[in-house]
Order: structure tokens, then sequence, then C-alpha cells
């Protein structure tokens, strides 16, 4: 089964940032040939409006049928209030908690991001996961490009 990674806007973006290009364009690779999958939601589609045009165009370059779309939901914004209220991040964060709360509900692999304040950060992350779990939700496994790359020996 292909892993599905769900991609925050910042890998997006990074594809074309000096500091974040070669873990994002080698994570975007494994989109465009169909060995993952991409996973993205409405909040990254909305998010991207207004990115500039070779921002969109990254996802652009990545086949449909390697995408999945999910909608951010009722279930997804009640989860993304609770991490809130619990001091996981705080409300001016609210959308990256909609992300994570997306991501759980849809039970994907993986989400990837470069966000270090807000998301890949070991003390959220923690948060995020004591939320999901006291709620009945799985482990949410939050990562960086560069760690779900498969390097060869």
């Amino acid at each position: 089964m292909k892993r599905r990674i769900y991609t925050d806007t910042s890998v997006i973006g990074g594809c074309l940032d000096v500091e974040f290009e070669e873990g994002s364009l080698s994570l975007f690779h494994t989109f465009k040939s169909g060995s993952t999958v991409l996973v993205i939601s409405n909040l990254t589609i909305a998010e991207l409006e207004s990115a500039p045009q070779a921002v969109r165009d990254v996802l652009l370059s990545v086949p449909k049928d390697h995408i999945e779309f999910i909608e951010f939901t009722e279930e997804a914004n009640d989860l993304a209030d609770t991490y809130l209220q619990e001091g996981v991040v705080s409300k001016k964060s609210r959308v990256d908690a909609q992300h994570i709360a997306t991501a759980t509900i849809s039970r994907v692999d993986v989400l990837v991001s470069w966000n270090f304040k807000h998301i890949v950060n070991l003390e959220r992350i923690h948060g995020y996961n004591s939320v999901n779990l006291r709620l009945g939700y799985p482990i949410l496994e939050i990562r960086t490009p560069i760690e779900v790359i498969d390097y060869e020996d």
C-alpha cells in the first residue's frame, strides 16, 4: 500500500526555497512518480490561492491521479478547537491546528511540514497526539520531508 502523505503549504513553497528545496523536491519526486500519494485539503488549496503562480505550479506538476483531495469537516473543526482549548497552540495558529485535525481525521500515514514553530515541534506533537488519543483518534506522525524520503544505501 502506498504511503499517504498530507502535505502543508510550507512544503509546496519549500520546492522554491533554497533552504528547503532539496527535501521538498525529493518528496515531490515521489508524488510525481506515484510511489507515494500526495494528500492535500481544501485548506491547502485556499492558502495556495494567494501564493505566487510558481508555487501553485508545483502542485500542478503532480498528476491528479497521484493526489488525494480531502475536506476540512465539522469533525475536524471540533478537533482543531480542542487543540486550541487545550493550549497545544494559540488561537493565532488556528489554521495549523485545522491542518493537523484534518490529517488526523483522514488517518493519513504522516503529515509533512517545514513549520517548526507550530507543527514539527516535539512539544506540539505530544500535545496534538495527547488530545488525539484521549478522544479516540490515532497518533499522527508529523515529520519534515527529509524524514520520510527513502534513501538508498
